[in-house]
């Protein structure tokens, strides 16, 4: 073979594998999609559930939450059945739970089959958020990695923007079970893509199935870099093997996982899913007609995926912390007036800035806290611990996505209005702020091993005056 034939071969094989992995990326996205539309499209569901169901606040609640509650429970099991069984298996067994609760929940005869429907969803939905941009981490090549990891947040996002688009189709007729049913086509479309698709060569490798790894990455890889990625991940996954919980809660690793949990905490607490959730409901008690509520909301979804796409794009060139700490200081801002308005009629001038001020909310959240949960944890952690340390920053943001969507309608009607609430959530906001103000690294164009030394150093100069 000449050496022009040979180098011919290698770019097609580089072609292919670069093609394999981005349609890879693509369908285990879709889980994504699942996630961000099944907890979207509830928001103008409800107004039509609840007339027919005849429930009040408490029990519109545990509606809402019935789906956090599954997925905190997703999260916890999805970690050791996907270690178990596999990154694609688990994906697969994922999405026919997908179409069944979303079944369940549009075929319900009740409130009860209702909540138990949406439980099982939610275990789906935790399921997928941790596997999801695992299976894609562990399948991209370290180039690529970052973009193609980030496209299940893109996604989360459109399937937001989708369950708004949707509502909003279906609002004239009150048509809350179409609503829900749609999410079994995604879901159809994702079981069909991930049969065709290879299993994560890491997890192969960690099950000692060498020669099924090696021929996912020479499918995947410019064969060069085969060999050595191969050692490399068989380096990582024996350091993984000896680091357990209680040592990732050891003064080692505390503070790396502390600014996990914080970004993630922060993206919560802010109360972006008591927008995301209810934001047709309150902007209906508010004086908004139904149609007109769903579709402002509609705009709301539409700036998420634009400012999502804004961060995808400058995040490399502008780095973490300005994005995150930046859109933070907007995101308490725009809380702060939107607790003003309320304290004013909604009508008129006060209606428009209302809307104003929700579309300068959601879009800075979309490219601060909005992308903040999955990057820091994905990125923040050394190779040997990352998979685990992750894992409490993705609890803590189901836990408090929970505990947001359970109390806002009742703190609502704790302070009289949405003002306190809204205020609440900005102060929330400065607390974290402040956090990870002090203890976020920079990790633009950084090494893992720059970013260990530096949240090592710190928390070593920390002890340090502590003990002085």
């Amino acid at each position: 073979m000449t050496s022009g034939t040979a180098r011919e071969s290698s770019d097609l094989r580089r072609t292919r594998g670069s093609g394999l992995v981005i349609g890879a990326s693509i369908i285990a996205a879709f889980g994504g999609l699942l996630f961000g539309y099944d907890t979207g499209v509830i928001s103008a569901a409800i107004l039509y559930i609840r007339p027919e169901f005849g429930f009040g606040d408490s029990t519109q609640e545990v509606v809402v939450s019935s789906l956090l509650v599954g997925a905190v429970a997703g999260v916890i099991v999805g970690g050791p059945v996907s270690d178990r069984a596999g990154r694609r298996n688990t994906l697969i067994a994922v999405t026919v739970l997908f179409a069944l609760a979303t079944l369940g929940c549009a075929l319900t005869p009740n409130v009860g089959v209702l909540v138990l429907a949406r439980g099982l969803l939610g275990v789906a939905i935790g399921v997928s958020s941790l596997v999801v941009p695992g299976y894609i981490a562990e399948m991209a090549p370290p180039h690529r990695r970052g973009t193609l990891v980030s496209l299940h947040q893109f996604m989360v996002t459109v399937g937001i923007l989708v369950s708004y688009l949707v509502g909003y189709g279906l609002s004239s007729t009150g048509a809350w079970r179409w609503m829900l049913g749609v999410a079994v086509l995604p879901a159809a479309v994702m079981f069909l893509g991930l049969l065709r698709l290879p299993e994560s060569p890491r997890w192969l490798l960690t099950h000692g199935r060498h020669e099924e790894a090696h021929h996912v990455l020479s499918r995947t890889r410019p064969p060069e870099h085969v060999d050595s990625e191969l050692a490399e991940i068989r380096d990582t996954v024996r350091a993984e093997g000896h680091i357990t919980y209680r040592e990732l809660l050891g003064p080692r690793y505390r503070r790396w996982i502390s600014v996990g949990v914080v970004a993630a905490g922060s993206s919560q607490l802010v109360g972006v899913n008591a927008i995301i959730y209810y934001a047709p409901t309150i902007l209906t008690d508010a004086g908004f007609g139904d149609s007109g509520a769903i579709l402002a909301s509609v705009g709301i979804g539409t700036l998420n995926v634009l400012f999502t796409v804004f961060a995808l794009v400058f995040i490399d060139r502008l780095g973490r912390r300005p994005l995150i700490l930046g859109g933070t200081v907007v995101i308490i801002a725009a809380l702060a007036f939107i607790g003003l308005l309320f304290t004013q009629p909604v009508q008129g001038a006060v209606s428009v800035l209302l809307i104003a001020a929700l579309i300068v909310y959601q879009s800075a959240f979309a490219c601060s806290l909005g992308i903040a949960i999955w990057l820091v944890n994905s990125e923040i952690f050394p190779n040997s611990v990352r998979g685990k340390a992750g894992s409490f920053g993705i609890v803590s943001h189901w836990a408090l996505n929970f505990l947001v969507s359970v109390s806002v309608l009742t703190l609502i009607g704790l302070f009289g209005g949405p003002s306190g609430v809204f205020w609440l959530y900005g102060v929330l906001g400065l607390f974290g702020l402040i956090y990870l103000y002090r203890w976020l690294p920079e990790t633009k164009n950084r090494t893992l091993e720059d970013i260990e030394a530096e949240l090592t150093s710190r928390t070593e100069r920390r002890r340090t005056r502590r003990e002085t």
